[in-house]
């Protein structure tokens, strides 16, 4: 598990993104449309760049491969994967925190 914490943490937004959006089962098009919804547009996965990261994670056995089905196969985080996720949940709520606890020591008088 460390290798994989080592090789993983910090996360890109879209390594989160992509995981966040296992909550169930998955292929790749709805992975997309997921994230989509959930940043409301902010983020916009490409089809490459969400396979090439998928395909990295299965590697790594952060996720797998739920069913193969009409040419879609279909993805599921795996323990390693949620564990993962939540080191990188806790990594996320620390910079919120600090963020929150500074932020006004960057404000000047006319923010």
């Amino acid at each position: 598990m460390e290798k994989i914490l080592k090789a993983f943490l910090p996360m890109s937004e879209t390594a989160y993104y992509i995981l966040l959006s296992l909550t169930e089962p998955r292929h790749g098009y709805g992975i997309i449309v997921h994230v989509d919804k959930i940043t409301e547009g902010r983020i916009r996965l490409g089809s490459g760049t969400v396979y090439g990261t998928l395909s990295k994670m299965h590697k790594a056995n952060i996720i797998t491969i739920y069913a193969d089905e009409d040419r879609k196969t279909i993805y599921e985080i795996t323990t390693i994967g949620k564990a993962l996720l939540l080191k990188e949940i806790e990594r996320i709520k620390e910079l919120n925190n600090n963020a929150i606890k500074y932020e006004g020591c960057f404000k000047n008088e006319e923010n």
